[in-house]
């Protein structure tokens, strides 16, 4: 059976699994604060289906409260731990099953195993705040076994700790003209692939969310790295194959271990 993805932009993708549906980092909205989406129309009322929502940390873009509670009733959630007392409207979403999760935690939904795996990542509520939850990624196995990684930069173990893995979604740009620590970029994302060395990757988590009022500065940042990826990876990891996905646009893969 065939695993689809589909990427939504930004970090919010929907994999197919084992007829499972996994949503990530849900993001439906025209504006988050200072950011406009600039590209993809916000996604249909079909995205926000799921079996399981994964949640990596607790920024705004990635755990976005207005979102969250446009799910389904009855939905699973799985959040980092401590993000209900980190950010008390998630106390509030009482239509949603919650189950916070630390890395090493797996959690059975239908026929798939999600287990949780570090990031590399702030994994603060900006931006104020004394509470944090730990950033994670997700490893979700059922035909394939598919690679979240949220949002992290590359660290010593993630080849260890992420263990084998058929399809890795890995982050290749952000929001804004500069990437701080704790981010991949286009390069740091190919190099990550030298360490996971997956079949399949697709680049997420740029080209979509931008400044308001700062189109005219460096936009390369938000046009290029996609196509930034594409090129380091066949250089970096030529046996893996890359799929730079549209907005809205999916793939079906035949993983075969």
């Amino acid at each position: 059976m065939p695993v689809e993805i589909t990427w939504w932009g930004h970090a919010t993708c929907t994999v197919t699994d084992a007829n499972t549906r996994v949503l990530t980092d849900p993001l439906f909205a025209r504006r988050l604060v200072h950011l406009r989406r600039r590209r993809g129309g916000v996604p249909p009322a079909g995205a926000r289906h799921a079996d399981v929502v994964l949640v990596s940390h607790l920024h705004a873009d990635h755990l976005h409260l207005p979102s969250l509670a446009g799910l389904a009733p009855g939905t699973r959630l799985l959040v980092p731990g401590g993000a209900p007392r980190a950010v008390p409207g998630l106390r509030r979403l009482r239509q949603l099953r919650i189950t916070e999760v630390v890395p090493g935690d797996e959690v059975r939904i239908g026929n798939l195993l999600v287990r949780a795996v570090p990031a590399l990542h702030d994994g603060r509520r900006l931006p104020v705040g004394p509470h944090h939850s730990p950033a994670l990624g997700y490893v979700v196995e059922g035909e394939a076994r598919t690679y979240f990684a949220g949002d992290t930069g590359l660290f010593e173990a993630m080849a260890e700790q992420v263990g084998p893995v058929d399809v890795a979604l890995l982050p290749v740009g952000g929001w804004g003209p500069y990437l701080g620590e704790g981010h991949l970029d286009a390069g740091r994302a190919a190099r990550a692939l030298t360490r996971l060395a997956p079949r399949v990757a697709v680049p997420v988590h740029y080209g979509t969310y931008w400044p308001i009022g700062m189109d005219a500065v460096r936009p390369h940042e938000f046009h290029a790295p996609g196509d930034e990826f594409v090129r380091l990876a066949a250089v970096a990891a030529p046996q893996v194959a890359v799929y730079r996905l549209g907005h809205g646009e999916s793939v079906r893969l035949e993983v075969a271990r």
